[in-house]
């Protein structure tokens, strides 16, 4: 890994789950450890330049996996990515496929999420501070017309549109939990991204996915039912295009931000006195971009 200095801040991250553990293309190569008041994201941070871009690589996991998805510090890591002066996250993940249509291999970039999960805090705002984001529309617009135009360029096939079922895990989902999805018209299921979803708008950053099917969960009758061994092989087979993907957008998530992404503290905190131990561990948030006046008692 080479290593080198730089002044210019990483303004977008990379968060990959399974199968994608590193980035490969990265230059002028630096490890950031990042504390933060949540506690210690799941790996180091990985800044480097790609395709003349600074951005940062974080393997929700861990590098060697370690981390189930109820054990990520989901806070510490969208936290630590808006310490170093991020403002758009690509997250990359493998999910099942509830439709016949999305088969394995090809790419979703779903535009809402529907939670299921059990064990995650997904909001900053607790212990004193009370904030409400609009969550409508939980993604980023520009960042996920611009991520599946890079699919199209990379030559992947990609569904647009469409919801994110987030459960709890780590059990893959029994065969009656599969169909009842089926039945709410999800299109397909993961483990990670909803907790991320809302911490980043929190955090006024543009987030979308890039979902890699890598199976059929386990609703279909003419597929085998998913099993680790079977999502590994099928990632394996994406990671050449996810990677072909991620260096193709990169260059077009640059510049100034117009979405209603940046500003969505701008009228959110409802707490009208904040104590300044709540302040002080909420600074990085409220202090660039929650427009509200509070006061401090």
């Amino acid at each position: 890994m080479k290593r080198g200095k730089t002044s210019e801040k990483p303004t977008i991250a990379i968060i990959a789950g399974s199968g994608l553990y590193q980035m490969e293309g990265l230059t002028n190569v630096k490890e950031l450890r990042v504390g933060t008041p949540f506690g210690q994201p799941s790996d180091a941070l990985i800044v480097g330049d790609l395709e003349g871009t600074r951005v940062v690589f974080l393997a929700r996991h861990g590098r060697h996996h370690h981390l189930s998805p109820s054990e990520i510090n989901y806070r510490a890591n969208i936290y630590a990515l808006k310490k170093i002066g991020v403002e758009r996250i690509v997250s990359v993940s493998a999910v099942g496929s509830m439709k016949e249509s999305l088969q394995p291999g090809e790419v979703v970039i779903p535009h809402q999420f529907l939670d299921q999960t059990k064990r995650r805090i997904s909001t900053f705002f607790e212990s004193g501070v009370v904030a409400h984001v609009a969550m409508a529309d939980p993604v980023c617009p520009d960042v996920a017309e611009k991520l599946a135009q890079a699919v199209r360029k990379s030559g992947g096939t990609v569904h647009v549109g469409g919801s994110y079922l987030c459960i709890e895990g780590p059990q893959f989902s029994t065969r009656a939990e599969s169909m009842v999805y089926r039945q709410w018209g999800v299109d397909v299921i993961g483990m990670t991204n909803l907790p991320e979803a809302k911490l980043a708008r929190e955090a006024e950053l543009c987030y979308a996915t890039m979902a890699l099917v890598t199976d059929y969960d386990c609703w279909h009758t003419e597929h085998e039912t998913v099993t680790v061994e079977g999502v590994i092989a099928t990632l394996h087979r994406n990671v050449a295009l996810s990677r072909q993907v991620i260096r193709t957008v990169v260059p077009s998530l640059i510049g100034g931000r117009t979405c209603a992404c940046a500003t969505a503290l701008a009228s959110a905190v409802i707490t009208s006195r904040i104590a300044p131990r709540a302040r002080q561990r909420l600074h990085l948030l409220l202090g660039a971009g929650a427009k509200k006046k509070v006061k401090d008692s």
